[in-house]
């Protein structure tokens, strides 16, 4: 395997609770292989992934150790899944050390792992589990969870959240958990959103077993770009969270493009002929730089008129994420009182 026993107790093994008692050692290893073989998670060759097992019946849990980094890590993925009629929780050894993790093998599953297969889905409870899971506080209770995970993945995929609500009226407590794919970016999606204002509300965003935590220097680069592209979907959050008549897209066209009065007109006229494909289009609004090149509120953005709701909801479900010039475009919902007085700073 490569390493020592302290490193194989550290990064090579996986911690299963909850499960019954008398479960023997042979149909714990037994089973476990069988279930990683089935979702594809052995990658160091063949025969069984587990090589061995220590159970402690009276505390009722087991360490199963597995024959390399990465087939611990895919492991992982296997929380929840049904042992002798009972769930299982696989959560990683209280000693267990990310760094060192991190600096032998991936620490995380293969995101290609067959899952279903064993009757279990991505993003489950296991997700939610270690140091780099995040506390997100301050929600507006009007948020669905469509629009929370859509504002936490401008940072990237996620590997689990869950959004806390009330047992008995199924309404959103106003707070959530989750776990990034890409745990680089824990610190970074916690310092560009904690703080921020969403509608009467201030978000609090930190990890969950912790303080706030800055970014290291060498992410300070994406962090810019993470708290632009916060500043962007905000605009989704604002009166409400409710769909408008109005989308704003931003990343589609620079202020040169907007100076020649031809190209301006050809802009418009294919601005028209994309945006007309959803519905009704009433309006395109293109702010453009002042004569001496001064640029005022909106310059860069598009901003396209429905006739209804609907057809602005598929236009900016079909423009957001779209590439254009090497730019992903960015269309979130517009207030429309903002619109309507010519107010394109929002």
């Amino acid at each position: 395997m490569g390493v020592s026993f302290i490193q194989t107790h550290l990064v090579e093994s996986t911690h299963i609770n909850n499960y019954f008692w008398n479960s023997c050692r042979k149909s714990v290893a037994t089973f476990f292989s069988q279930v990683m073989a089935a979702i594809g998670g052995n990658t160091a060759g063949p025969g069984d992934a587990v090589v061995n097992v220590y159970i402690n019946h009276e505390k009722k849990f087991a360490f199963v150790e597995m024959r390399s980094v990465e087939e611990a890590s895919n492991a992982m993925a296997l929380d929840g899944i049904i042992f002798e009629g009972a769930p299982v929780k696989v959560r990683r050894p209280s000693d267990y050390n990310p760094s060192l993790a991190a600096a032998l093998g991936p620490s995380q599953p293969n995101p290609n792992l067959n899952l279903a297969a064993v009757g279990l889905t991505p993003g489950s409870a296991g997700g939610l589990e270690g140091p780099d899971r995040i506390f997100v506080g301050g929600l507006p209770y009007y948020f669905t969870e469509a629009q929370i995970r859509e504002l936490l993945e401008s940072f990237g995929p996620l590997r689990g959240f869950d959004l806390v609500k009330d047992r008995e009226t199924g309404n959103s407590k106003g707070y959530a958990f989750c776990v990034y794919q890409d745990l680089n970016v824990t610190d970074i999606a916690c310092a560009a959103l904690n703080g921020i204002k969403m509608g009467d509300k201030t978000l609090t965003v930190r990890r969950a077993n912790q303080g706030t935590t800055q970014p290291r220097p060498e992410q300070e680069s994406v962090l810019l770009q993470a708290q632009q592209q916060v500043a962007l979907q905000r605009l989704v959050f604002q009166g409400g969270a409710l769909p408008t008549k109005v989308i704003c897209l931003t990343q589609v066209l620079t202020v040169d493009e907007l100076k020649d009065d031809e190209e301006y007109e050809d802009i418009l006229e294919d601005m028209r002929g994309e945006g007309g494909k959803y519905g009704n289009l009433v309006n395109v609004v293109i702010p453009r730089p002042g004569p001496g090149g001064e640029q005022g509120p909106g310059v860069g953005k598009v901003f396209l008129e429905y006739a209804d709701t609907d057809a602005a909801s598929r236009a900016r479900a079909s423009l957001n994420g779209r590439k254009f010039g090497g730019n992903v475009v960015v269309a979130v919902f517009y207030p429309e009182n903002k619109f309507s007085i010519g107010e394109y700073d929002g």
